[in-house]
């Protein structure tokens, strides 16, 4: 088992004591917005089973996601499919990731920001981490924050379009997703730019 403090603790014995970790979800669907956290852990911080919220049940990660919030500093950033077109995907998840860290530094001096494998050009130095939410508790957290409020957004959409299935694919492209798109078409909210929607347009 890796230790999930390694990166903070380094940074921790350098004398720099406000770290945020920072993560996107959402860069692999057909619909809806990238999105995008920053997390400032508290030093005393403990959540056992916290690690890469792909690897958590839906259950665990809502009931991990209700103690990060409560119990952190935190930001959210949220880019739209409309502007995903636009720049792509790789800037709009860059984007989403400055604005939830902006949004750490109107509540805390941030001082140094670990990222899961994101170059990001701010004003403070920033470590990016190749499967960085398996190897840092912060960047572990914002994995979290940023899939649980993705979600939420997807359930909301289902409610007012059942019948592509939002709830249970959350945009992806699976088989039942791509189904349901060639039977009742796009809506708003499509990213226009991606393979199969771009096949549609055709």
């Amino acid at each position: 088992m890796n230790d999930l403090w390694k990166y903070e603790k380094e940074l921790y014995a350098k004398g720099i004591n406000v770290i945020g970790g920072t993560d996107e979800a959402g860069r692999g669907p057909l619909y809806g917005p990238v999105v995008a956290a920053c997390v400032v852990l508290p030093k005393d911080f403990e959540l056992e089973g916290l690690n890469d919220s792909k690897k958590l049940s839906e259950k665990k990660r809502d009931l991990f996601y209700d103690y990060i919030i409560n119990n952190t500093i935190y930001g959210i950033g949220i880019v739209s499919s409309k502007e995903i077109d636009e720049i792509n995907i790789y800037e709009a998840s860059k984007k989403a990731m400055i604005m939830a860290i902006n949004e750490v530094k109107k509540q805390v001096p941030l001082e140094y920001v670990l990222s899961d494998a994101m170059p990001i050009d701010i004003d403070i130095p920033v470590m990016p981490i190749i499967k960085g939410d398996a190897k840092s508790m912060s960047i572990a957290a914002a994995s979290v924050i940023a899939k649980v409020t993705r979600d939420k957004m997807m359930y909301e959409i289902d409610k007012k379009y059942p019948m592509y299935g939002f709830k249970n694919h959350k945009g992806y492209p699976t088989k039942k997703h791509l189904e349901a798109l060639h039977e009742y078409g796009l809506i708003d909210g499509y990213r226009l730019t991606y393979g199969p929607v771009k096949e549609m347009l055709k």
